[in-house]
């Protein structure tokens, strides 16, 4: 009897183990349920789809320290997050700057003024994109906003201030669409 319950135990601490190996998954894209960043350990809120004109452009998911539905209290929170892109369309150099624009233009206006040499230094690094690619934001405390795509780091922008306006971009109150933000708000 004694035995039987250890085993019972073994069995659903492996269970349970197995359930942050496969993740989530939306279109075929599968993201881990947990992502270590700056020590922390960051639960998937949820994921969410980008299209445009009816084309599956990205799988994005979006990582916190505590999960939220709140996207005011997620863009001002000033603790570890992270947003990964995972690419299901090919998008040219130039699509990606005019999205990255207007996404900035239509949930933070005051920041083309503001942050114009932090938005121009990212705009200046963003390239052509394949199925397949992957675009990972992370902001941590202290050290900023972090861009890698297919794991290089491309630029980091220090200070809380650039990540409010980049998490705004999907969480602001005009994201790429609205499916995307009620999916990484875990809705």
């Amino acid at each position: 009897m004694h035995k039987t319950g250890r085993w019972t135990a073994v069995a659903l601490l492996l269970l349970a183990s197995t359930f942050n190996l496969f993740g989530a998954s939306l279109k075929g894209v599968t993201l881990p349920d947990t992502v270590q960043v700056g020590g922390a350990t960051l639960m998937l809120n949820g994921l969410g789809l980008r299209t445009k004109f009816s084309v599956k452009v990205y799988v994005i998911g979006l990582y916190l320290e505590l999960r939220s539905s709140d996207p005011s209290v997620i863009i001002k929170t000033n603790a570890p997050k992270r947003v990964v892109m995972q690419f299901v369309h090919t998008a040219s150099r130039n699509q990606m700057v005019e999205a990255f624009e207007e996404a900035f233009r239509d949930n933070t206006p005051d920041a083309e003024k503001t942050m114009k040499a932090e938005i121009d230094e990212l705009l200046g690094v963003l390239d052509s994109i394949k199925e397949g690619d992957q675009m990972v934001f992370t902001y941590v405390p202290g050290t900023g906003t972090t861009l890698s795509i297919n794991g290089k780091e491309k630029l980091t922008i220090a200070g809380p201030g650039f990540s409010q306006v980049l998490f705004s971009m999907w969480l602001g109150p005009k994201p790429p669409n609205a499916g995307l933000k009620a999916g990484i708000l875990g809705r």
